[in-house]
C-alpha cells in the first residue's frame, strides 16, 4: 500500500500529464503553482463517501449519492484554473456536491458563495468544509440557477453541472473582466466546457474548451444553510 503522500504526487502526477495532452484543445499546457499546492492540501478523502475513501486520490469521479458524483480532479482542476482567480476574488459556484470543488476555490480566493440543489447534499457540504477549517465559504441549498444575487457581482463563477443553456442570471453576476465556466449540451453525446468572459466595456467572449460529461443542472428550492453566520 502507498503512502498518502505518494498517492497525492501520483494524481498531480496525472493532472499535469492531462493538462499537456490537452493543451491543444484548451491552451493550457500546466496547471499553475498555486493550483498545484491547492490540489496537494485539500484532502480529497475527507469530501467523499466511507466507502470511496480509498479511491479518493485516483484520477477519476466518484459517486456521492442522490445521483450526485465528487468530478474527476483533472477536470476539477481545469475548471478552477480558467476562473483565473486571484486571493482577492469572490467566487460563485453553482453545485456544491460534497463540498470538494469548493475547498479547492477556498484556497485561491477570497470568498466562496456556493449553491446546492439537493438541501442534504447542501448541509453534509457545509458540514464537511466547516471539519476542514474553510471559513470563507457560504452554501446555499436552492436553485443555482438563478445565481446569489444579493452577493453580487462575482469575480468568477463555475458551474458544476451540465446546462441546456448559459442561465441569463449567472451572466449578469459576473463583474466585467471576470470569468464563468459551464458545461453545456452540446450536439452529441456530453456537454462542452464553456468559457464565458466579461470584457472591461460588458462585451462577452465565449469558447468551447473540451468535451466533458457531467450529471444534469436542475432547479430547486431552498434557503441558506451558513453554519458561520
Amino acid at each position: 500500500m502507498s503512502s498518502r503522500k505518494q498517492r497525492i504526487d501520483t494524481l498531480v502526477a496525472e493532472v499535469e500529464r492531462e493538462f499537456q495532452e490537452t493543451s491543444g484543445s484548451t491552451g493550457i499546457s500546466a496547471p499553475d503553482a498555486r493550483l498545484v499546492e491547492a490540489l496537494r492540501r485539500v484532502p480529497r478523502d475527507a469530501f467523499v463517501p466511507d466507502d470511496s475513501a480509498r479511491f479518493a486520490w485516483e484520477n477519476r469521479a466518484l459517486s456521492i449519492g442522490h445521483g450526485q458524483t465528487i468530478s474527476q480532479p483533472f477536470v476539477v482542476a481545469l475548471m478552477t484554473q480558467l476562473l483565473e482567480l486571484t486571493p482577492e476574488s469572490r467566487v460563485l459556484e453553482i453545485g456544491t456536491g460534497s463540498g470538494y470543488q469548493a475547498a479547492l476555490l477556498a484556497e485561491l480566493a477570497q470568498e466562496v458563495f456556493s449553491i446546492e440543489v439537493v438541501p442534504e447534499l447542501a448541509r453534509s457540504a457545509a458540514e464537511n468544509l466547516q471539519r476542514q477549517g474553510y471559513r470563507n465559504v457560504r452554501v446555499r441549498a436552492g436553485d443555482g440557477r438563478r445565481g446569489w444575487p444579493e452577493a453580487a457581482p462575482f469575480d468568477a463563477v463555475i458551474v458544476t453541472a451540465g446546462a441546456e443553456s448559459i442561465p441569463p442570471a449567472l451572466v449578469e453576476q459576473l463583474k466585467p473582466g471576470g470569468h464563468l465556466v459551464i458545461p453545456v449540451d452540446s450536439h452529441w453525446l456530453g456537454q462542452d466546457l464553456v468559457l464565458v468572459t466579461r470584457g472591461a466595456d460588458g462585451t462577452l467572449h465565449r469558447r468551447a474548451v473540451l468535451s466533458v460529461i457531467f450529471v444534469p443542472l436542475v432547479g430547486g428550492e431552498g434557503g441558506t444553510v451558513d453554519p458561520w453566520s
